[in-house]
């Protein structure tokens, strides 16, 4: 794993804050020694209009800048986009998939992909925010999934990107993705 190249995508909708999700991924993960190279991909964004961002991480210098075309890990934070977008392509059998939907919706799926995990982000985005807003309360779950980044690297990135918003919103933050972390199952 010191070696890996890890190619993380992410998918969701504009408004969603999925270029911020890849960035705290990138932050916690360069407080844990990686390289990190943080980038979104859209057009013109538009509110509710499919969008991916992406994440690589190494030990090593990373020099590719490409788009991820053969992601390690996949996050669907909209399961609503596993109807009108390929959000499995490029996939291998050992991509770790993340989807926020619940675990009874997609049955199907359980049995197709190896390593997939469903996430109850938007329950506990909702709860906590009163509105669905899941790219910080999905991390929860990315972290006890793959292994790559703490809980703690996490609650430190929250804390640095989202400083000028105020304490309450860090807070927030903070308690979202640790219930989505307590909340995931292997």
């Amino acid at each position: 794993m010191k070696n890996k190249l890890e190619q993380i995508r992410i998918h969701g909708r504009g408004g969603q804050g999925v270029v911020t999700a890849t960035e705290l991924i990138a932050l916690a993960a360069f407080y844990e020694g990686y390289e990190a190279q943080a980038f979104p991909n859209f057009g013109v964004e538009r509110t509710g209009a499919p969008i991916q961002s992406f994440v690589r991480l190494s030990h090593q210098a990373i020099t590719t800048r490409e788009q991820i075309y053969q992601p390690s890990i996949l996050i669907i934070q909209d399961a609503t986009l596993l109807e009108s977008v390929d959000v499995f392509a490029g996939r291998t059998p050992e991509t770790i998939i993340i989807i926020n939907a619940p675990e009874n919706k997609w049955p199907e799926l359980k049995k197709k992909f190896k390593y997939l995990y469903f996430t109850a982000a938007t329950e506990i985005a909702m709860e906590i925010f009163g509105k669905n807003i899941v790219n910080t309360t999905i991390l929860g779950a990315f972290a006890k999934y793959t292994g790559l980044v703490s809980l703690e690297s996490l609650k430190k990135a929250i804390t640095e990107k989202f400083k000028e918003k105020g304490q309450e919103i860090i807070k927030k933050n903070i308690l979202a993705i640790t219930k989505n972390y307590e909340s995931a199952n292997h």
